[in-house]
């Protein structure tokens, strides 16, 4: 949070030029960013605070323009929508998931649930989309860290 461009992120939602931002900056992060030719900049905040994007882009010879600021906003809603966390599972997706996690092989999952192995696998196949998971494991542990298992 010593960062003003990220203090302006997690108390706001919009677009910012970087010249605009009314946050202090005791650290002289503003400086030190234009040291390494970061001078001019643009940051967008979008989401809830429980689930926040902050984008910010740079360059060393002059402000962004509306239209600019407007298509990095564009690019970084769409980066926001990607990686939203969906709102939850179906029950179904949760127990294949969980009993896939608990280590039963895809048929011993199947028969404790009273369905087909393809079943199974449409399950967890759903769910690693709905997470945008490439693995099983992967669509478990994104699961576990949005608090839907």
């Amino acid at each position: 949070m010593r960062d003003p461009i990220v203090a302006w992120g997690f108390s706001e939602t919009g677009t910012i030029r970087w010249s605009e931002i009314q946050v202090p900056d005791p650290f002289n992060i503003m400086r030190q960013a234009a040291e390494y030719g970061m001078s001019f900049g643009a940051t967008i905040s979008i989401g809830e605070l429980t689930s926040r994007t902050i984008g910010s882009v740079a360059r060393n010879d002059r402000e962004f323009t509306d239209a600019e600021i407007s298509e990095v906003k564009r690019a970084v809603k769409r980066l926001h929508i990607l990686v939203e966390p969906p709102d939850a599972l179906t029950n179904a997706q949760k127990e294949a998931l969980q009993l896939v996690g608990d280590g039963l092989r895809h048929s011993e999952a199947a028969k404790r649930l009273g369905i087909s192995e393809s079943a199974l696998k449409a399950r967890l196949t759903t769910a690693r989309s709905k997470l945008l998971a490439r693995t099983t494991a992967e669509a478990l542990q994104r699961a576990k860290q949005y608090n839907l298992l």
